[in-house]
């Protein structure tokens, strides 16, 4: 029996020393950033993507572990634990072979099988199923009771059946290899609810599909599971060759009962009712059972998968760039109620906030022209962030206009993903820090941050209802609150977290810190003024060293009283700094970013018996570029002046986007029209592309043609093989700016129908 640390390890394809070691520090309390960037000797150099895997598979396997020990416990009670049983459950290595293995022990309700040993059937089955001669009637007869209820021989043979059908239904072995034959060769079918064709017309590419079982992919799995929930499809999982006759005893299921469960000689008096028992075992016992774990692990496999897309694109959009610590100007665009406006100073403090109504039915354009530049003015505005909900478009004219009329200002309207963002502004944190402030002018505030710093602002929302994921919202709450919560804590640490100017839902998310200690962070602040050093930290209540351990790392102190609490240097790694301050006979200031200076001196040098190799490199490059941000540069992309409704696209138009979601089947784009338009992943590259992420990731601004538009359904289809040839004038031809309806797309056109494909596999 292999060890939990043996089955990781072959899993991450590392050594068995490396996950025991790794294993040990998660018990000990330590977090995934912590070890991953400041144990690297401990673990051998594993990662935080080999961590994070570890330490859901170690709380997978732990929970299999006592599982285990319930079941052998459970069987140990009855006295039916042999030898042979004790290996096969420690031999076993999944939930379900652990669960078949335990069926028969497990304790049931009061069974016809039951009912039928009490009343001395036992012996009958048995003999029919291991006496070739004897006919059915003929050895039934003796077991006629009418005491016992049983008054004749056919119910007699009755009685016998269900106590075989309950043997062959918990057969391990059987199960097991049905099981694998239902997922090998199985099918899934839909099929539309009488009556529902119309109600559920947007699950129409699924009224009648019959598709393989293992190869279906994961978006087409959610989409089939959501639409039998709404009770428009059902569904049902069968075997290719199966012939659904209810008097058909020869299918696959039964025949394999038949192989494994009855004597290999044949052609006897008893043949024709062992295999109507093996038809009805097949039917009623084994089926039933087999397709609700299928079923399970279909829809788990698909909740992963969806879950790893939702948390691969939430990691990309929190390290989204940041445009820094300079003011900004938030706009939370609406027509009828107005424009919302937030100022907030470079360091995201509200400074200014108002009202405008450029749209109908007030119309106040030139006054809000003016009333934005003299806010911009006041407060140095060179940014607005602008959302991208209702009037987004609309609003970003009026940003353009204010801009051409005073271009001393240079003011730059970016658009910026509203997704989330009313939630954050009805939170209890939002009402704690603007407790007089207007819900929606909350939310203005939340957008100008969001473009300062995506992943301060971000952490203050459900990262549920940020809203880049596929099906996120019919997947297990649990199990994707875990891997998004993994998400946002190493996007937290890997960019650090200036403890000066931190919000308590940021500091909450630093290793080894919750919000307990983030709140009281903050309370000491506001009380007793900035920190001045890492150190001051333990003054903190109930910030103990363990705490301090986790968390220091990541805690950056600018302008403190050494340079080295504001960048990733470990207070534990400042001796080393030392050394090497005196090895190079430099002070520390003329030391760090200077790259000349530290090259000069060789890592293995340094080495002792607490600081290895990996541990003096990172502090080697750390000194090189302290506090450095892993975000990439700041850029915004310009949408097409013009093009702000369906009704503008016209197909081959070339146009500038931002991708706000990536999908297992290709990626949405945000090119400034109210709705997101998708490259299917047949039109992301020339090349082959297996998976959207290799190629764009959420919140990357992209150059796209549009292929067809569908405004009816509201469906834009795009493309980034730019180089083809464009079905109507390029963007740089006058007519292409002439709002007109689409023609239909070409039948032939490849592009096409890749997007009829995309449009089966994006219903909702």
């Amino acid at each position: 029996m292999k060890t939990i640390a043996q089955r990781i390890a072959e899993e991450l394809g590392v050594k068995e020393s490396q996950v025991n070691a790794a294993i040990a520090l998660l018990d000990e309390g330590a977090t995934v950033p912590f070890i991953a960037r400041y144990r690297k000797e401990v673990t051998g150099g594993l990662t935080d993507i080999h961590l994070r895997h570890l330490h859901e598979r170690l709380a997978v396997l732990r929970e299999l572990e006592a599982r285990r020990e319930t079941v052998r416990n459970a069987i140990r009670e009855q006295g039916k634990l042999t030898p042979e049983l004790e290996r096969a459950l420690l031999e076993a290595q999944t939930r379900t072979r652990l669960e078949d293995l335990y069926l028969p022990y497990r304790p049931k309700r009061h069974t016809k099988a039951a009912q039928a040993m009490e009343a001395g059937l036992e012996p009958l089955a048995q003999r029919l199923l291991a006496d070739p001669p004897v006919h059915p009637e003929e050895a039934a007869a003796p077991f006629v009771a009418p005491d016992k209820g049983i008054n004749d021989a056919t119910q007699a043979l009755d009685g016998a059946r269900e106590i075989l059908m309950e043997r062959f239904g918990e057969a391990p072995e059987l199960a097991g290899g049905l099981r694998t034959l239902l997922w090998d060769t199985g099918l899934l079918s839909a099929k539309v609810v009488k009556g529902q064709e119309t109600t559920g017309e947007k699950f129409a590419d699924y009224f009648n599909v019959r598709e393989p079982m293992a190869k279906i992919p994961p978006h087409r799995i959610l989409a089939m599971l959501r639409g039998q929930e709404e009770g428009v499809l059902r569904l049902s999982l069968d075997l290719p060759e199966e012939i659904d006759a209810p008097t058909d005893a020869a299918n696959p299921g039964s025949d394999m009962i038949a192989r494994n469960c009855l004597p290999r000689d044949r052609n006897h008096a008893r043949d024709a009712w062992l295999k109507e028992t093996c038809r009805l075992a097949w039917r009623k016992k084994l089926k039933p059972r087999l397709e609700s774990d299928l079923v399970r692990k279909l829809t788990e496999s698909a909740h992963e998968e969806a879950i790893r897309v939702f948390a691969r694109n939430l990691h990309e959009l929190l390290l989204a760039a940041p445009a820094g610590m300079v003011p900004v100007m938030g706009l939370d665009p609406g027509l009828r109620t107005g424009v919302k406006v937030a100022v907030v100073d470079k360091t995201g403090k509200l400074v200014a906030t108002d009202t405008l109504y450029p749209h109908a039915p007030r119309n106040l354009w030139k006054e809000s022209m003016a009333r934005l530049t003299e806010l911009a003015r006041r407060h140095g505005v060179r940014l607005i962030a602008i959302g991208n909900g209702t009037a987004s478009r609309e609003t970003t004219r009026l940003v353009a206009d204010a801009g051409k009329a005073t271009p001393d200002l240079r003011l730059t309207g970016v658009v910026v993903s509203e997704a989330g963002a009313s939630v954050y502004s009805a939170s209890e944190f939002a009402s704690l820090e603007f407790p007089d402030l207007d819900v929606a002018l909350r939310g203005a505030v939340s957008i100008a941050r969001r473009l300062q710093d995506p992943l301060a602002e971000l952490v203050k929302t459900d990262p549920r209802s940020i809203g880049v994921g596929q099906y996120q919202h019919d997947v297990n709450p649990r199990r994707l609150t875990e891997a998004l919560d993994g998400v946002v804590e190493d996007a937290v640490n890997a960019v650090g977290v200036d403890v000066n100017t931190a919000s308590v839902p940021l500091l909450e998310r630093v290793a080894g810190l919750n919000k307990t200690l983030a709140k009281n962070i903050v309370t000491y602040r506001d009380a007793h003024g900035p920190f001045r050093e890492r150190m001051g930290l333990l003054k903190v209540p109930r910030f103990g060293p363990k705490a301090f351990e986790q968390a220091a790392g990541f805690l950056r102190i600018r302008n403190g009283a050494t340079p080295l609490d504001a960048s990733a240097v470990h207070p534990e790694s400042y001796p080393v700094v030392e050394r090497i301050v005196t090895r190079l006979g430099a002070s520390l200031e003329k030391l760090i970013g200077n790259a000349t200076l530290l090259k000069g001196i060789s890592p293995a040098s340094l080495v002792d018996s607490r600081f290895g190799e990996p541990t003096i490199r990172d502090i080697l490059a750390e000194l090189e570029k302290p506090g450095r941000d892993p975000r990439p540069e700041f850029r915004t992309a310009a949408f097409q002046e013009g093009v702000e409704s369906m009704e503008d696209l016209r197909p081959g138009m070339l146009l500038e986007g931002v991708v706000s979601n990536v999908t297992n089947f290709g990626a949405f784009v945000d090119i400034g029209v109210h709705q997101d338009g998708l490259v299917h992943i047949s039109a992301l590259s020339n090349r082959f592309v297996k998976d959207p992420h290799e190629v764009v990731k959420a919140g990357e601004v992209v150059k796209v043609r549009v292929v067809e538009v569908d405004i009816p359904r509201k469906r834009i289809a795009l493309t980034m093989r730019l180089e083809e040839s464009p079905a109507t004038p390029p963007i740089g031809d006058k007519r292409s700016h002439v709002p007109s309806a689409p023609p239909p797309a070409s039948s032939g056109s490849a592009l096409a129908e890749a997007f009829a494909k995309a449009r089966k596999e994006t219903r909702r």
